[in-house]
């Protein structure tokens, strides 16, 4: 069988085609008619045409039974009937989305306990192994010590984050372009630092029975420290709970490459910059969150992907005729480490220093409006652009739930679908293995000198490719191997008999036990014998 990678579409040649057919019930469409057929990526092809001999393409029939959808296996016969058509038994299954998000304090009292629960993960604080004991205590002072700070930003945009509502204003248009396009869902929000968290999203999940899950992080680009902790909280989890091991997922990685993304990029940019005077004068200035540069070396593709990301997104708007010069910066750094350069402020004002005179900001990672659009790009940055002599400004909208944005992630899920669980034909053996762990395989016989830029290559061209890569643990054994552990969430310190009280409580009195243990070594004096009896 010969498979074929087309722009927009999976073709094969005459021997055999798939298809996926979405249908109502009450009137399901002729088989392998054109109006059946879904727009598939180019991802298809290469999962496709390992995995067609055993299991096929799955085929997804939306019935009008609530959340449920029929699925079988259909491979049609080319023209010479070669291969003859076989189809599994129908079963139904209940789908869920579970979209992943960073979190954002509702009111002013969550931002302290918001902080705490961000720095005290340690893909945010890597902390050497021998002092990852105190990942708490550093936490906590680092939030006692932000938490002013960020207060009076929260304070400036409304007294919270809106991170939440549109987050689940999100979910709920997603879940109604699911349904508009033949399959019903469920579509969850899982935040990782605050409210809906994670771990309240998988046991609502797992009481609606959910048996079928794609896994939706709101991050077009991936990175370990964004994409990839949810996705190690959402692997702990899994693992944890017997039930929650029979629901087969998949996991849609990054989706920044896809066309539909692409688009709606381009159609904000354009919208925005027919408000300057010279629109040609203008500088589309991108700016991302940052990530510590040491992630970056590691293997963490997020600076790849930003770039090609970012490539994309001029090449439409060079197709409609917008020729204007552009920079890709990286905002939000925290702490002494070297994060991506160039760092946004200081471009800022290097721009200016070049004569700059108009900029239109674009939030490229961000897809919901929070605070590092409302506060640092709006308040911050605007105010440092007109130092450095910028004299007109514009900022390009988050894309909440813009109606291109919104189609194409309810594409991006269809797409992933056939994949949840998927099984392809191993080189190596006659037997089934996950697709994605033939990646795995091939990656521990790249030279550790070569492992980085071999990884980022491939992902890369899955990425390119529009491919779900596979299952969470796949995911993360190829880029976060060490799996550090994950705290618990912290709501609020409360005193008192509380979890939160015992826990503290302990931890303070081994580090008194530590303090004087060291005191003991470093004086060679029995502190702990002095201070219970005293001469």
């Amino acid at each position: 069988m010969t498979v074929q990678h087309v722009s927009g579409g999976l073709d094969v040649d005459a021997t055999i085609r798939f298809t996926h057919h979405h249908r109502w019930a009450t009137q399901p469409p002729e088989r392998g008619s054109s109006s059946s057929r879904a727009a598939w990526g180019s991802s298809g092809a290469s999962s496709s045409s390992s995995s067609s001999s055993s299991s096929g393409l799955q085929v997804l029939q939306a019935t009008s039974s609530g959340l449920f959808y029929e699925r079988d296996t259909c491979i049609e016969s080319g023209s010479d009937g070669a291969i003859s058509s076989s189809a599994a038994a129908q079963q139904q299954e209940k789908v869920g989305v579970l979209l992943l998000n960073l979190g954002g304090p509702d009111t002013l009292d969550d931002v302290k306990p918001f902080l705490y629960n961000l720095f005290a993960d340690p893909d945010i604080i890597r902390l050497p192994t021998p002092f990852q004991f105190a990942q708490p205590a550093i936490a906590r002072l680092v939030s006692t010590l932000r938490t002013p700070k960020a207060r009076e930003g929260y304070q400036a945009i409304g007294g919270g984050s809106p991170l939440r509502r549109i987050t689940e204003e999100q979910a709920v248009a997603l879940e109604r372009a699911l349904l508009l396009k033949g399959l019903p869902s469920h579509v969850y929000v899982a935040m990782r630092y605050w409210k809906p968290f994670t771990e309240e999203a998988v046991e609502q999940l797992k009481r609606d029975g959910i048996t079928q899950l794609v896994v939706l992080p709101l991050y077009p680009q991936f990175s370990v420290s964004t994409s990839g902790s949810s996705l190690r909280l959402l692997e702990a989890l899994l693992k944890q709970d017997a039930s929650l091991r029979q629901v087969r997922h998949v996991v849609i990685p990054s989706w920044y490459q896809r066309s539909g993304y692409v688009r709606a990029m381009a159609d904000l940019i354009v919208e925005e910059l027919g408000k300057f005077r010279d629109q040609q004068g203008v500088e589309v200035f991108f700016s991302a969150h940052g990530v510590p540069q040491s992630y970056v070396d590691d293997g963490d593709p997020y600076k790849e992907e930003m770039e090609h990301c970012v490539q994309l997104i001029m090449q439409e708007l060079q197709r409609r005729g917008v020729p204007n010069r552009h920079t890709l910066a990286y905002q939000s750094r925290v702490g002494p480490v070297e994060w991506l350069k160039p760092y946004t402020d200081d471009t800022i004002r290097e721009l200016g220093r070049q004569g700059v005179r108009s900029m239109l900001a674009v939030p490229v990672s961000f897809v919901s409006e929070h605070i590092e659009t409302l506060e640092e790009i709006d308040v911050e940055y605007r105010e440092l652009a007109e130092e450095s002599g910028i004299q007109h400004w514009g900022r390009v909208p988050a894309l909440n739930t813009n109606a291109t944005f919104i189609d194409d992630l309810a594409d991006a899920v269809l797409e992933a679908l056939p994949y949840v669980g998927s099984m392809a034909a191993s080189d190596s053996t006659d037997g089934l293995v996950p697709l994605e762990l033939r990646l795995l395989e091939a990656v521990r016989e790249v030279p550790r000198r070569k492992k980085k830029h071999w990884l980022v290559t491939v992902w890369g061209r899955l990425a390119k490719d529009d491919q779900p890569a596979g299952e969470v643990e796949s995911l993360l054994e190829t880029y976060d191997r060490e799996r550090k552990v994950l705290p618990p969430p912290v709501l609020m310190w409360k005193w008192g008999w509380t979890k939160s009280a015992e826990m503290w409580n302990g931890r303070i009195a081994m580090l008194a036990i530590v303090l004087l243990l060291l005191l003991e070594v470093t004086t060679g004096q029995g502190v702990l014998s002095s201070l219970l009896l005293p001469e």
